[in-house]
């Protein structure tokens, strides 16, 4: 074999063991994924059924103790999450990567 040949060899081991180490974590993720899968679905019932809405607005009357985390009654957190959500086949297709911003809880006072 070449030194040509021996190089190509190395490129594609080490590419399969970077592939490797990234679907050993994407089955992590997905495992995970689906063990939450219940809590998403609660959010989404929150967020259709009317009460984001009536706790978003309790919120902005200022009814909401300062020391409760509530990041998520910013005014796009829960629907952006959400959303992201309804597009991972959308990322494996090739589409934008799509990123998550944490909303950090919001205090008043």
């Amino acid at each position: 074999m070449t030194p040509l040949d021996l190089q190509r060899i190395e490129d594609m081991e080490n590419k399969f063991n970077e592939v490797s180490r990234v679907v050993a974590a994407l089955e992590k993720a997905l495992d995970e994924y689906a063990a939450i899968k219940d809590r998403i679905d609660e959010l989404r019932e929150y967020m259709e059924s009317g009460q984001w809405r009536k706790d978003f607005e309790a919120d902005e009357r200022g009814e909401i103790p300062s020391d409760i985390a509530r990041g998520f009654l910013s005014e796009d957190a829960l629907y952006n999450l959400l959303e992201i959500l309804q597009s991972p086949a959308h990322r494996f297709r090739g589409g934008n990567k799509i990123s998550v911003r944490q909303a950090g809880p919001i205090r008043r006072g």
